[in-house]
């Protein structure tokens, strides 16, 4: 049998993980990767030139993320690793990818989407406001590029990171003006069994909490977001406290998220099938008990796949691996699946805690306000989204999309994408999943022009 043409699209922890299991075997998998450096979101890597600690950039997961980064890099000619490559489109059994300016077209025989995740927003007034961030991006920023978005910075949403992203600003010396949760809290009491169930990795989110009580950083619950004060940049964040009052915390800078949401755009243009989840208001690609997708040799792992962090990511990144190796000949892997889904099902209790701990509140996504900008690419307001429902009778979104404009900027609607499904579910008085998903197309990502006017074809 000729050796086949493996590619892995990301080098978080679950692109990583494959592409060692891969190597391990005698399979040199070519790995394409959006970063300058692999690590993905969690264990990004910090600047060439940057000296800060491993105890210094990821806490609590700098082992982890020190050895993670240690086991890629040892990797060297057994993979082909190409960072900076931005793959915008699937088209049959070939990639295009542009890297250094340049266009290629990269054909494969096994491709493994590793594609990670992003924060996953509600649009609220003045959330377009300078100075406004989401949750991830302000992490970035300090990971990065040890840099804050503000001297005196609001924290709000509904999402794991929420804590997190506020303990490590505290612990970079930044002013923490308050920590925002639109979740009750009887919420988080039901979901703290589960949580304790977890084992470390619970308890570890726990400890964030604690840590930030300890420092004097209040954290409220219940909250409803009304606006982001300020015109040229923000001066304050206004809210509502469970009981219903209105109160404002002044502040130069806020971070908002509520958790993420899985970057599936090029399994959409692969043709994988999809399935709404209801419990998460998420759409996902469906996959076997192995990873493999609807379409033959296309194959899904990590966060791209379903949100459940590194650990999970790292667990089905392998699996993934596994299940291609079985499917190309390679030696009998049964009792490695068996042993990795074993594991994975450990990790399922703590997930569906922390998912009812920090559920997605839909209901923010169908009040957005008419006056608030619902697709900052565009310029659209909510009100002008409700009217074009109303006027056209749209019957999902990708109707709704053409006659308002919404989700066709730069980002695609992943930012606005689900809260038009929610205002358009509640507009026409139906559950969310028959408002469908915006469809995904090729660029996946805006590119130059200019890069196609030097092409390179068909080699991986």
């Amino acid at each position: 049998m000729r050796p086949e043409t493996v590619i892995i699209v990301g080098a978080g922890p679950a692109g990583i993980r494959a592409a060692m299991v891969l190597a391990e075997h005698g399979i040199r998998p070519v790995v394409l990767d959006e970063a300058p450096m692999s690590g993905g979101q969690i264990f990004r890597r910090q600047p060439q030139g940057f000296t800060r600690s491993y105890a210094k950039l990821y806490g609590y997961e700098a082992r982890r993320a020190e050895a993670l980064h240690t086991a890629f890099d040892a990797l060297g000619p057994r993979i082909d690793y190409r960072p900076g490559a931005l793959v915008w489109n699937v088209e049959g059994r070939r990639l295009q990818v542009l890297r250094d300016g340049v266009n290629e077209t990269l054909a494969f025989d096994r491709l493994l989407f590793a594609t990670g995740a992003m924060d996953r927003v509600i649009p609220f007034p003045g959330w377009t406001t300078p100075g406004v961030y989401t949750l991830g991006g302000a992490q970035v920023a300090l990971k990065h590029q040890a840099c804050a978005i503000g001297r005196r910075v609001v924290f709000f949403g509904s999402s794991p990171l929420l804590p997190l992203v506020a303990l490590q600003y505290a612990a970079a010396g930044v002013a923490v003006a308050g920590v925002f949760d639109t979740t009750p809290r009887r919420a988080k009491i039901a979901a703290l069994p589960g949580v304790l169930a977890g084992g470390t990795t619970g308890l570890k989110g726990l400890s964030y909490l604690a840590r930030l009580a300890l420092k004097g950083i209040r954290y409220h619950h219940g909250i409803t977001p009304v606006a982001a004060i300020g015109d040229r940049t923000v001066t304050g964040f206004a809210y509502l406290d469970a009981g219903g009052r209105q109160h404002e915390t002044a502040c130069d800078a806020v971070a908002f998220g509520y958790g993420i949401k899985s970057e599936w755009q090029l399994a959409d243009l692969a043709g994988c099938r999809f399935a709404f989840d209801a419990d998460t208001h998420q759409w996902r690609v469906e996959t076997d008990a192995e990873g493999r997708s609807s379409v033959e040799g296309i194959y899904l792992a990590g966060d791209g796949a379903r949100i459940a962090g590194a650990d999970v990511a790292a667990e089905t990144g392998e699996r993934a691996a596994r299940a291609i190796l079985a499917d190309t000949g390679g030696p009998d892997q049964g009792a490695a699946l068996s042993t990795i889904a074993r594991r994975l099902a450990r990790h399922a209790g703590l997930r569906q805690a922390i998912d009812r701990a920090f559920p997605f509140p839909a209901h923010l996504a169908r009040e957005i306000p008419d006056d608030c900008i619902l697709c900052r690419c565009e310029a659209v307001r909510a009100g002008e989204f409700r009217a074009a429902i109303a006027a056209l009778g749209p019957d999902e979104v990708n109707r709704a999309k053409a006659f308002s404009r919404v989700g066709m900027g730069r980002c695609q609607g992943r930012v606005c994408g689900p809260a038009a499904a929610e205002i358009l579910a509640t507009e026409l008085g139906r559950p969310v999943s028959e408002a469908g998903r915006l469809r995904s197309q090729p660029p996946v990502k805006p590119i130059p022009i200019a890069a196609f006017q030097e092409s390179k074809g068909d080699a991986a």
